[in-house]
């Protein structure tokens, strides 16, 4: 759904599993780190919302967004981690290297999640203005970093239930 139509931290809180015992890695580019920390601080408040113990939640940081795919990669093959959180955020400029970073981080961290031992969940903004990237890390339309760590305890949760089965 976009986002224009739906806020990003508007979400059923009773159907998000406790995450007490859940770990997680978060993979946070340095690129436009007004964005990515605002986003960070909205995935790690709502992973601790809903249990998760600050112990559990690693966070390591990547030169940009292309780096996201090295470092979810790193995290899903550490064994560590239940879930990966990548964040990120780019900024459409006057050249197509928007175009092609988006695409290779997005094909990246599709195969890594298709793929993986673990869920990795696609936190990386592609806005056209900065004012976009505000308004969806804490403005206006929420901050989409509470989404993905409720899809990552969300994903978590199924993976362990689809072992049970």
């Amino acid at each position: 759904m976009a986002s224009a139509l739906h806020n990003l931290s508007d979400y059923d809180f009773a159907s998000v599993p406790n995450a007490a015992d859940m770990r997680f890695g978060i993979v946070v580019s340095e690129w436009n780190s007004k964005i990515t920390g605002a986003l960070l601080q909205g995935a790690f408040d709502t992973l601790t919302l809903h249990g998760a113990k600050e112990e559990n939640i690693i966070v390591k940081t990547v030169p940009g967004s292309f780096e996201l795919i090295f470092g979810s990669a790193a995290f899903v093959n550490s064994g560590k981690v239940d879930a990966v959180i990548a964040i990120g955020c780019v900024i459409k400029g006057d050249t197509p290297h928007f175009d092609y970073i988006c695409q290779g981080t997005t094909q990246g961290l599709s195969e890594l999640n298709a793929t993986g031992k673990v869920p990795v969940i696609y936190g990386l903004l592609t806005c056209n203005t900065m004012e976009q990237a505000e308004e969806r890390c804490g403005g206006m339309l929420g901050n989409k970093g509470d989404e993905c760590a409720v899809t990552a305890i969300k994903m978590v949760d199924y993976r362990r239930n689809l072992i049970s089965l």
